[in-house]
């Protein structure tokens, strides 16, 4: 019987201890990381971090000087020396620090070696980024921060940037208009391309934007957020009507930067410019973010009449791509399906687009067409995304970089909401205001009677 009472007083709490530990690194992966992951991952990098070095083959030999220091005071043998190591950051989801690398190394030698570096220091990814000349950087993440997604609180905020995603090395995805004025989102159904097209617009919504639409699934997409609209096309014919405004407001701007350019002698540099955002503050105009919700539905024909309307949609989309950033006009491209047998000028359009995004897709080649141009190794990694984490997708852009990022959960209603108390930034564009879509009012709560109705007798 005592011995008994011992095991249950000594296994007990360790059984308690361990499914507690259990428990909070699968349900709790944060506080998991932040109470045994840290401490156990800091000592393991401290601890062995010259010899993991040594291993990864991150070690030179010392200069002549250290050398011969090292030999007339200790009279060892000289050690190759690892890159200096800097302070340790400890983050909410992983470690920082700096590395100033030895002379002849570069930082691809390090991100050659991130994934030896992960499991020798046990956390879930290393990430290696270029800082300066000479320093790179390693972020440390220690668990799976796109299973749950959780923004960063310090947001990268101004005008046309909006936090959008979480990348896999746990900083936020911001999507800049100002750094890549168009971009292609591609993704099928359920595979969250709608909850990172609301994450945009409920962003843009609370900044002095023009949000422009065009949704040709009837506006199922795009309709709730009608109180912040200043236009939308629910079909390819009212489409028709609506880019030709665009591309007329597109031409007018360029007009009013032409008549900027008239210099005048004296007139100071900063006064002269080639785009909207040089002009004072008081004559610029408001930048319109157009949204194209299933792009394919523009190209599909089905008479002689529908291939026209079908070229001259494309070609005006081509000239907002290729014309419109200086004009302060943006496109947000998105579709299911995205392949150059949607018809001429598809290929053509798709270059113009600089960003690109690439949810779960049906097959290869829609993957091929987001991402193939730019990163081809990033193909697969599209193709390799399970359907049970929708929101998950690939973002790259023209210059060859890459990442997965996740999107947050927000619900339509949530969105709705936000376009609601925002509609009063709609700006004053008097081209679009016949394409303005009506906003319902919200139905009155009339009190209901409880009694039923007493049939009247004679």
């Amino acid at each position: 019987m005592p011995d008994w009472m011992t095991l249950l007083e000594v296994g007990g709490p360790l059984a308690a201890i361990g499914g507690g530990t259990a428990y909070t690194r699968a349900r709790h992966p944060g506080i998991y990381w932040f109470t045994v992951g840290l401490p156990i991952s800091t000592a393991r990098l401290l601890g062995s971090y010259g010899s993991v070095m040594e291993a990864c083959g991150l070690t030179v030999q010392p200069s002549r000087l250290r050398a011969l220091a090292v030999k007339a005071t200790t009279r060892r043998e000289v050690q190759p020396v690892p890159p200096r190591r800097g302070v340790i950051r400890p983050t909410s989801t992983g470690l920082r620090l700096r590395l100033r690398l030895a002379p002849g190394q570069e930082p691809a030698d390090v991100a050659v070696s991130a994934e030896r570096l992960r499991h020798a220091w046990g956390v879930h990814a290393v990430y290696v980024t270029d800082v300066k000349p000479g320093v790179v950087e390693l972020r440390l993440v220690g668990f799976d921060v796109l299973r749950n997604v959780r923004m960063p609180r310090k947001a990268d905020g101004g005008l046309l940037k909006v936090q959008v995603a979480l990348r896999e090395d746990a900083t936020a995805f911001v999507r800049d208009y100002r750094a890549i004025p168009h971009q292609l989102t591609l993704g099928a159904t359920l595979s969250g391309k709608s909850m990172y097209l609301r994450q945009l617009v409920a962003g843009l919504a609370q900044q002095p934007v023009a949000l422009v639409g065009i949704d040709c699934k009837r506006g199922v997409e795009l309709a709730p957020f009608a109180p912040r609209l200043s236009a939308l096309a629910t079909d390819p014919e009212q489409a028709t009507e609506l880019l030709p405004v665009l591309v007329q407001e597109m031409e007018d701007r360029y007009d009013l930067i032409k008549a900027r350019q008239g210099i005048e002698p004296g007139t100071p540099g900063e006064e002269i410019t080639s785009d909207i955002w040089g002009l004072p503050e008081k004559e610029r105009p408001v930048p319109i973010v157009l949204f194209v919700d299933e792009v394919a539905e523009l190209f599909l024909i089905a008479t002689r009449k529908d291939e026209e309307r079908r070229d001259e949609m494309v070609t005006q989309l081509i000239r907002l791509a290729q014309l419109g950033r200086a004009a302060g006009i943006h496109l947000e491209v998105c579709g299911q399906r995205f392949g150059a047998e949607l018809g001429k000028g598809a290929t053509m359009l798709r270059a113009q687009l600089t960003g690109r995004v690439c949810h779960r897709v049906n097959d290869e080649a829609s993957a091929k067409m987001a991402l193939g141009d730019i990163a081809p190794e990033a193909v697969d990694a599209a193709c390799a995304i399970a359907p049970e984490r929708p929101g998950l997708a690939v973002a790259g852009d023209t210059s060859g970089g890459w990442s997965r990022i996740r999107t947050p959960y927000l619900s339509l209603g949530e969105a709705a909401e936000v376009c609601r108390e925002s509609a009063h930034l709609v700006p004053d564009l008097p081209a679009l205001e016949p394409f303005r879509p009506a906003v319902p009012h919200r139905p009155i709560d009339t009190p209901v009677s409880l009694r039923k109705p007493v049939p009247v007798t004679e």
